[in-house]
């Protein structure tokens, strides 16, 4: 029984070899005119009986050999070379080639590509439903594990994307709900787009595939908490602005007092002190305009 947990072998780009395209080209013109100027010449009568029409079946077998085996090659474009199954290098220089007509040629782009994944629905680290899309720019490295590796590489990439998605967006919360100084997919955008490049670039080099950049574009809760989560940002917001608030008061009043009893501008018991810090704090505290009291009494009375 063979061995099952085998491992598939690992394909790796090689330069293939193709002759100039202008070299064949120039040959091709001198056949066709071989083929046009013999006739016309009479030189075919001139030969020994028998021979003009081989003469012309090689002449026109050479043209159609030669015609059948140009390749073109863009810029940022290559061509895997077969032989009857068999890998025998990638082109990647552009401009015009020639190889043999029996060998397999597949074109394949090695520009830069651009993928906007849809939104997918996934749960945070804390288990909140979450909405989440990126857009991941990638290129093919190694033409050869494209090709031989992956049935389909962009389908592959497509699939991997999605998944490695959904791999980095359960690593960390959406946001941080406590004191703690953590990792968020709402603020910590670099740290998230470097997990997510190498995330996705650990999952489809066997592919042959590299990610250049990667990056979310689309990030929120979902419709189902959107409300809820909403509602303790406001929440979270109101405290964080109270709190700034009171210390902001609390330093004022220190201040007034510090001041008041250094100047000598009166002379304040505990209990007026108090007094003071209580009127000051409402004031500064307060979210409606203070209605000052005029006291014409004293404190005691």
């Amino acid at each position: 029984m063979g061995d099952t947990s085998k491992k598939m072998a690992k394909s790796l780009e090689r330069p293939g070899s193709a002759y100039n395209g202008y070299v064949m080209l120039a040959a091709l013109v001198a056949v066709l005119a071989l083929g046009i100027l013999l006739p016309l010449s009479g030189a075919l009568q001139d030969m020994r009986p028998g021979l003009g029409i081989p003469v012309l079946i090689i002449l026109a077998a050479a043209f159609l050999l030669i015609a059948v085996g140009f390749l073109m090659i863009q810029p940022n474009q290559a061509v895997v070379i077969t032989l009857f199954g068999e890998y025998r290098g990638t082109v990647r220089k552009d401009g015009l080639h020639w190889i043999w007509p029996w060998m397999g040629k597949q074109k394949i782009s090695v520009r830069a590509h651009n993928i906007h994944s849809e939104k997918v629905k996934i749960n945070d680290l804390r288990g909140n439903p979450i909405e989440i899309a990126c857009n991941v720019v990638w290129r093919v490295a190694d033409t050869a594990q494209a090709v031989f590796d992956v049935d389909d590489y962009k389908e592959f990439v497509n699939i991997q994307i999605e998944a490695g998605l959904r791999t980095v967006g359960a690593r960390h919360p959406y946001d941080d709900m406590s004191d703690e100084d953590e990792t968020t997919l709402r603020g910590s955008a670099d740290v998230v787009n470097r997990e997510l490049i190498e995330e996705l670039n650990d999952r489809l080099k066997v592919a042959g595939i590299l990610v250049d950049e990667a990056g979310l574009t689309h990030l929120a809760y979902a419709p189902e908490i959107a409300g809820a989560m909403l509602r303790r940002q406001q929440a979270d917001a109101v405290i964080a602005a109270r709190k700034k608030v009171v210390i902001g008061a609390v330093s004022m009043v220190e201040d007034a007092l510090t001041k008041l009893s250094r100047d000598g501008i009166i002379d304040l018991d505990n209990e007026r002190k108090a007094a003071m810090v209580s009127n000051l704090m409402v004031v500064l505290c307060g979210d409606r305009e203070a209605h000052p009291v005029v006291n014409t009494g004293t404190l005691y009375t």
